[in-house]
Order: C-alpha cells, then sequence, then structure tokens
C-alpha cells in the first residue's frame, strides 16, 4: 500500500506543471467567510469489486419507487411561482427564438447506445465520465455500467451490491455521481443512502487504477458530520489538485425542512491509494445556500490548492453566490464568499409531454453543472425564458473581476428545456466554447435528449440536435406531474485531438418510464473524430444487443425468490436470479434479445410455490 500510495504521490507531482492556481477574487467585496470543522481522519472500508451480472441476460430485481424529494427552503413560494408560469404557458404567450444563426458549429452524433435502463426509479439521475483511454463509466439509479468507446458493455451491476461490499445494513442507495479525475486519471463516485433518514450515511469509492475493473477503494462517511440526526441529500462533485469536495444539503428529520448546506473536503491522495483521508467539513456557510456547486478544472489538469463553488437561489433573483476555499486541509483553509450581481432569474412552470395531461417537474433555479478555465466558472440551470418556459441559463463568471454573464437558449416553439449539464468544448483554455447538453419536453413531443453548442462569444448554435427521440410519454409513478432529471451527464475526452464530449440522459419509452441514451459528440469540422474510436455517424448499440423484457410484482413482506425461464415444456432455459425480494411494488428485468423464437414463461416462485408466471413470447 505504501508504494502504490507512493505511485499516486508521484504522479501528482509529474502533474503539478499543468496545475493552474486559483486566481484571488476582489477582496474588497468580500462579503462574509466560513471556517471549516476540525480535521478528521477516516479508514477505508477495504478495496471493493463485486463480479459483474451476467451481461447477456442483464438480470436486475430493484423496488419502484419515485424517489424522494425533500423541500427547498422556500418551498411554498417556489410552488404558487410554478403555478403562475403553468398559467402564463398556457395563456399562448409569443416567444421569439434565441438561437443565434452566426456560427458554424453544429453537433454531430458519434457512437450512441442505451445505456441504464428504467429500474423501478423515476427520475434516472444520469451521470457518467470517460477517461483519457476510452473507459465510460455510468451510473443512473440504481446501476453502475462500464463501457468502452465503441458501445461495448463490459460491467453491469446494481449500486446497491457496493454498498452491501461496505454495509450490509444498507436496504437503498440512489442520487449516483461518477466524476474522472484527469489530474491523476483516476475514477471516483458517489451515492448516498435512501430513503433519507436522521443520520443517513454516504458512500465514496476511489479507483484504484485508471481501470475501474481492477476495484475501488471504498469510504462510508456520516451523511450529517454535525450529529444533529439530519439527513444529507443532492450531492456535487468536484475536485481540486490534491482534494475531492463534496457538496449537498442537509434536512432536518423526519419533517425534511431544509437546515443548511454541508461541503465536505476531502484528501483525495490517500483515497486513491486506500489509505486514512484526513476531511474537515463547512457548515453554517455565509449566504445561507441551498445547493452549492463546487466547480472542477474544465479541460486535462486541475487547479489549486483550493476550489470555488457557486451557488443561485433556487426560487429565482439576481444575483449568485461565489465561494472559494482557499487551501488545503493542512494548511488552514476558510471557504470566503462573494455576492455577485448577474441578469435576473426566475422560476418556470412544469412542462407538458405529448399524448397526456401528465406534467414534467421543472424543478427550481438551483446551480446544476458547472466547471472553470481561464478565470471563468461555467454553470448551467433551469430559468424562465420570459414567456413561463423553462430554458437553459448558461452563465460565466470572471472571478477575478466578480462579475457574470449570462445568456438563455430556447426555442420559439412550445418546449421546455429542462435539467442541463455543461462541458469545455475546446483544446485551450483561452477558448470559452461549451457544449451543453439537456432534456427536451413539450405538447407536441415526448421527453427527448438533445445537445447545443455555445462558442467563444457565447453564440448559440443554429439549433439543438437530437441526441436520442422520445418514444412516448413518462407517467411512471404520477399521473399528474412526474419527476424528470434531476441530472444529465456530460464528460469531456481529455485527450482528443479535436474537441469531442460524451452525454447521457433521460429519453421517454414506449412503455412509459424513463430509459438511458449515451452518446459521443463532435462537430462537422472534424471529420476525422474516429482517430479516438471507431465512430462515423451510424449507431453503435452495446455487444451484446440489449432487448429487455420488464414485469412487476408486490410483496407484502420480504421473502426469498427464484426466477427462471422455461420453454413451453416446463423446462429450465436459464435461471436468473436467486436473493431476496423486498416488501413493496417490485421490478425485475432481464435481456430476453438472448432467446429464440418461441414462447417461454417467467416463472417466480418462493420456496417452491409459483407466486408469478409470465408468458413471454419471442419473434424472429
Amino acid at each position: 500500500m505504501k508504494q502504490l500510495l507512493l505511485i499516486v504521490m508521484l504522479s501528482l507531482a509529474c502533474l503539478s506543471i499543468i496545475a493552474q492556481e486559483n486566481i484571488q477574487p476582489n477582496t474588497t467585496k468580500t462579503a462574509g467567510t466560513t471556517k471549516p470543522s476540525k480535521v478528521e481522519t477516516l479508514k477505508c472500508k477495504g478495496l471493493v469489486n463485486p463480479p459483474s451480472s451476467d451481461l447477456k441476460w442483464r438480470p436486475l430485481l430493484t423496488n419502484k419507487y419515485e424517489e424522494f424529494e425533500p423541500q427547498s427552503p422556500n418551498q411554498k413560494l417556489i410552488d404558487s411561482i410554478k403555478a403562475e408560469k403553468l398559467k402564463l404557458k398556457q395563456s399562448g404567450l409569443e416567444r421569439r427564438k434565441n438561437y443565434d444563426n452566426i456560427q458554424s458549429v453544429t453537433p454531430v452524433i458519434g457512437v450512441n447506445f442505451p445505456a441504464n435502463i428504467a429500474n423501478g426509479s423515476s427520475p434516472l439521475d444520469n451521470s457518467m465520465a470517460i477517461s483519457n483511454g476510452g473507459i465510460i463509466v455510468t451510473l443512473a439509479n440504481t446501476t453502475i455500467e462500464y463501457y468502452d468507446s465503441t458501445g461495448t458493455n463490459t460491467y453491469y451491476q446494481t449500486l446497491l451490491a457496493f454498498a452491501n461490499s461496505v454495509d450490509a445494513s444498507i436496504t437503498g442507495v440512489c442520487d449516483p455521481v461518477v466524476l474522472y479525475d484527469a489530474g491523476v486519471d483516476r475514477f471516483i463516485f458517489f451515492f448516498q443512502q435512501s430513503p433519507l433518514t436522521a443520520n443517513s450515511k454516504i458512500f465514496i469509492f476511489f479507483s484504484q487504477t485508471n481501470n475501474p475493473a481492477n476495484g475501488w477503494w471504498s469510504y462510508e462517511f456520516a451523511g450529517d458530520p454535525t450529529g444533529n440526526g439530519d439527513a444529507f441529500d443532492y450531492p456535487k462533485l468536484g475536485v481540486s489538485t490534491s482534494e475531492l469536495f463534496i457538496a449537498g444539503n442537509l434536512f432536518s428529520e423526519p419533517s425534511d425542512v431544509f437546515h443548511q448546506a454541508v461541503v465536505y473536503q476531502i484528501d483525495k491522495t490517500a483515497g486513491y491509494s486506500g489509505g486514512s483521508v484526513n476531511d474537515d467539513y463547512y457548515t453554517g456557510i455565509t449566504g445561507s445556500p441551498f445547493t452549492i456547486l463546487p466547480v472542477s478544472y474544465g479541460q486535462s489538469g486541475s487547479y489549486g490548492p483550493g476550489i470555488y463553488l457557486v451557488s443561485t437561489n433556487s426560487s429565482g433573483g439576481s444575483t449568485i453566490n461565489l465561494y472559494e476555499v482557499t487551501n488545503t486541509i493542512p494548511n488552514s483553509p476558510v471557504m470566503d464568499y462573494w455576492s455577485v450581481s448577474t441578469t435576473a432569474y426566475s422560476l418556470a412552470g412544469n412542462a407538458s409531454q405529448f399524448g397526456t395531461s401528465c406534467l414534467l417537474k421543472t424543478g427550481d433555479c438551483r446551480a446544476l453543472s458547472g466547471f472553470y478555465l481561464n478565470g471563468l466558472i461555467h454553470f448551467v440551470f433551469n430559468s424562465d425564458d420570459g414567456s413561463g418556459y423553462c430554458c437553459i441559463n448558461y452563465n460565466r463568471l470572471n472571478v477575478s473581476a466578480t462579475t457574470n454573464q449570462s445568456k438563455l437558449c430556447y426555442n420559439s416553439g412550445a418546449y421546455d428545456y429542462a435539467y442541463p449539464s455543461v462541458v469545455s468544448y475546446a483544446t485551450t483554455p483561452t477558448d470559452a466554447s461549451v457544449m451543453v447538453g439537456f432534456g427536451v419536453s413539450g405538447a407536441a413531443i415526448y421527453p427527448e435528449e438533445v445537445v447545443v453548442n455555445c462558442d467563444n462569444t457565447m453564440n448559440w448554435s443554429t439549433n439543438a440536435v437530437i441526441v436520442q427521440s422520445g418514444q412516448g410519454y413518462v407517467s411512471y409513478t404520477s399521473t399528474t406531474a412526474e419527476r424528470w432529471g434531476d441530472y444529465t451527464g456530460t464528460s469531456r475526452r481529455h485527450n482528443s485531438i479535436h474537441p469531442c464530449i460524451w452525454m447521457s440522459g433521460m429519453f421517454g419509452t414506449a412503455s412509459n418510464q424513463w430509459d438511458t441514451w449515451i452518446a459521443q459528440i463532435y462537430d462537422a469540422t472534424y471529420t476525422g473524430i474516429n482517430n479516438i474510436s471507431t465512430a462515423s455517424t451510424t449507431k453503435v448499440y452495446p455487444n451484446p444487443i440489449i432487448d429487455m423484457f420488464k414485469v412487476e410484482f408486490t410483496l407484502t413482506e420480504s421473502i426469498d425468490l427464484q426466477m427462471n425461464i422455461e420453454d413451453i415444456n416446463g423446462k429450465v432455459v436459464k435461471e436468473l436470479y436467486t436473493g431476496t425480494g423486498n416488501a413493496g411494488d417490485n421490478v425485475f428485468s432481464f435481456n430476453k434479445a438472448n432467446l429464440s423464437a418461441g414462447i417461454y414463461f417467467l416463472i417466480i416462485k418462493s420456496n417452491s410455490q409459483i407466486i408469478k408466471s409470465e408468458k413471454i413470447v419471442i419473434t424472429n
């Protein structure tokens, strides 16, 4: 272990030539400072590497649930404003189109394929990262998968399997987040205990090498480090040169009332070697933020010694909170705060869907995604476009000047844009160009994934480009207002000769639930992009092909289950699952593409007694 720690430390030293220093904001405008807690030390829980589930059959049993969403600190005001904005949308107010039509970069879709499927949860909380080696790690409630850059699936497992490798008492997890740390060529991923309870736990995993198949060093933290019995929710992750920062919101239990934001500061160097990590945390943060977004470096390399963070007003406003953690844990860091003026922003109404009266929740104005590059913090969130519809609010905050420039992205049609993620689309730090991936829905379309470019001078591409079209509306857990979001995942391929990003988002399926689609994105200027993959604009699906069959059933109590595929003669064709089914609504899925044409039965048994038999007809 000492040898591995030395290797990681040498890697950091070698990369110091591309590590950027924090730019000091205007100190005369500082509005406050927050000091961290005392430094604590946490031992590693060990190296975990649950074996992959069967990649051909992909059996998965999960509970069906709508992920619980705790209330914002001013939820009544938010609900009132959103109701008025919905009325404004329905009034038919004319909208103008704000695409700029003056620049040539149009996103092009390369390799693309289905990934984490609907597994009983809504929303899916998509997150993804791609390494310099082309390894893709993609997360969603409640699975983790690995792919190569051709779309070949190499690993498939539940997040609960990782949780139970660390803590056997955990029965559910949610809100997964993954990032690729380009400074040291490693992955980090996170999830939290679910459902939210007092003193809930959060879990962090550091990849042992640049290949996640070699396992993850695991750590279990208290979700409420103050010991007040709060529950942690809505995670945001970022890395500096030597540390990991995890931000979230603490909610008093069992009332689920927002208490305060929290930011963890964690030594990542020890995490990559499986050592004991030093950490501190910030609470009672000046400016009373709700949801703080730490921003990693936007291209290859890192910056430090501290990190920048931003926060918006969830119900709308005309200021942005800027924070800087000033130093590393051993060097007496503090969190400084600035209030930055910006163009006023406000909440939007919920979104319509084609074919149903069920709306999609567009959430509030909290900061969703961002990065730091060349003195600018790029970040995005949902806001009103001026006519009640939801649009993308893209921002560039100048750190040294403490000024902010924002620009909205929306369409003249009756469409809502929501849950954006932003990533650098450039090969030099001085080029501020970005790609923004997000979801779209409207009265004339099913929910779909799209991407748009914004160039160095802040001009939008001519139109948003469809990554994956919707196939149906979504009303999986509600007939009135379905959860949408909470994240769209984007990741930059840092060692690409020309700009190249990857995106993971949700689209509506014909079975009226969410599924995930992943795509490589570049632009028409660089036709030689396939020097980093086998991509053309032809769709490349995972190997093996995935065609999922799903069945739902309800259990009054937790019981042992066996699930088999049998032919019409009662012969077992495939033993799919042996394990525990939890009380409540359950969803079982598997890949039926492995079955030849014919009639089969999915048999679900408990203690040799059949509790459900589902007929499956396979045609050529």
